[in-house]
C-alpha cells in the first residue's frame, strides 16, 4: 500500500507503516526528525502521486477549541482559522481513496462536520490522556481492545468473567495477566462492595482507594492539565502522534 502521512515531521506514523511492509512517505514544511522517506514542502505538491491512503495531521494552532479564546478576545486574526479550515477541506476533498484526518477537539467539528471517532492514547497502551478526533473516508474506526487500556493512576480497569479466557484444564474463566482463575485474581470485578466505580470515555474503571483519586494519566498534572510547560516548541511536542495510536493505524488500516 502507498501511504502519504501529511503534516508529519516526527516520522512516527510513517515508520509504523514502513515496519509493516508498506511504501510510506511523510510530508511537512519541517524536515523529518528521523531518517526515512520524507518530502519537505507543500503537501499539495505530492498529493496526486498515486497514494492509496492518506493520514493527515493538519496544524491545530488555529483550529483547537482550547486556543480559540485568542481569536474570540480579538488577540489574533480570525482569518488564520478560516485559512486553516480551508486547508482541512482541501485535504478532505482529495481524490485519494482512503483518508484519515486527525486533530484534537477543534472547530472542524462545528464548521465542517462532526468527527467519525474520538480516541484516547490510553486506549492504545499509552499512559496519556488527550482526546483526539478522526475524520475518516472509506476506513473503519480504529478498534480498541480492553487489554490495551492503561488505567489512570490509582485505578484499575474493571474486568468481568466474560473478558477472560477459559482455563484449559477446567473451563473456568482464567486471567492470563495474573496467571490465576478469575475468582482468585487481583483484578477488580464489577460488583465489589468496597470499590468506587466510574465510567470514563466508555471504559469502566474501579478503585479501592478512599477517597477515590482524581482520574489522572502520566502526561497530566494533579489538576489534569498537560505537564508540558510554556516553551517555543510546546506546540511541536504536543502534536506528536503517540506510538500506540500509530501502531493501531498501521495494523488496522494497512490491511484494508
Amino acid at each position: 500500500m502507498n501511504v502519504l502521512v501529511a503534516c508529519e515531521y516526527s516520522g512516527t506514523v510513517r515508520d509504523s507503516f514502513i515496519a509493516r511492509g508498506h511504501n510510506a512517505m511523510s510530508c511537512d514544511l519541517l524536515p523529518s526528525e528521523k531518517p526515512g522517506p520524507h518530502y519537505q514542502g507543500d503537501v499539495f505538491d505530492v498529493i496526486n502521486d498515486g497514494w492509496d491512503l492518506m493520514i493527515a495531521h493538519p496544524p491545530c494552532t488555529y483550529l483547537s477549541v482550547s486556543g480559540m479564546h485568542w481569536t474570540t478576545r480579538g488577540l489574533r486574526d480570525p482569518k488564520h482559522t478560516e485559512d486553516a479550515l480551508d486547508f482541512v477541506r482541501l485535504l478532505m476533498d482529495s481524490s485519494i481513496p482512503r483518508i484519515a484526518i486527525e486533530n484534537p477537539i477543534s472547530v472542524i467539528s462545528s464548521r465542517i462536520r462532526k468527527p467519525d471517532q474520538i480516541i484516547q492514547p490510553w486506549r492504545f497502551g499509552e499512559d496519556a490522556s488527550k482526546k483526539t478526533c478522526l475524520w475518516i473516508k472509506n476506513l473503519l474506526p480504529l478498534a480498541m481492545y480492553l487489554h490495551d487500556v492503561i488505567p489512570p493512576q490509582g485505578w484499575q480497569t474493571v474486568l468481568c468473567a466474560s473478558d477472560m479466557l477459559d482455563c484449559e484444564m477446567c473451563g473456568e474463566p482464567f486471567c492470563t495477566e495474573c496467571n490465576e482463575h478469575y475468582a482468585d485474581c487481583q483484578h477488580i470485578g464489577p460488583t465489589e462492595d468496597d470499590v468506587t466505580y466510574k465510567t470514563f470515555d466508555g471504559v469502566y474503571f474501579g478503585t479501592r482507594q478512599k477517597p477515590a483519586p482524581k482520574m489522572i494519566w502520566g502526561n497530566q498534572t494533579k489538576g489534569g492539565q498537560n505537564k508540558l510547560g510554556p516553551s517555543p516548541d510546546r506546540w511541536k511536542e504536543r502534536s506528536r502522534t503517540y506510538q500506540g495510536i500509530a501502531n493501531a493505524m498501521a495494523e488496522q488500516w494497512g490491511t484494508l
